[in-house]
């Protein structure tokens, strides 16, 4: 009972965060990136392109474990493991390449 519930839980949390909205710019990226004249304003554009990559970075460490969990203890999970490894290694390659289109802004600004 115990498992089942915790397996509820952990295929809820992964379902919210799954849903929720990836969006590493929260400011209007593309008025600042049209308003960008200066050399001081390119710098500001890449350095938030790469704190948006730092952030996405956090997350494919974060799934990283969590996969690593439900392989070396794929018995606790029963047949979701194969499932929750899977949606792992989706989530995984979409913030890795969040991670890429971020770090290729931040060097194209730094070149402005």
């Amino acid at each position: 009972m115990k498992n089942q519930i915790l397996i509820a839980l952990l295929l809820t949390v992964g379902l919210m965060s799954a849903c929720s909205e990836i969006n590493p710019h929260p400011m209007d990226m593309t008025q600042a990136v049209l308003n960008a004249e200066s050399k001081a304003d390119h710098e500001a554009l890449a350095q938030h392109y790469e704190e948006a990559a730092k952030e996405m970075q956090l997350k494919v460490d974060e799934h990283k474990k969590l996969l690593s969990q439900y392989e070396s203890k794929s018995y606790r999970y029963g047949r979701q493991a194969e499932n929750l490894k899977a949606h792992c290694l989706m989530l995984i390659g979409v913030y890795k390449k969040a991670v890429e289109e971020n770090l290729s802004m931040a060097n194209l600004h730094r070149q402005m």
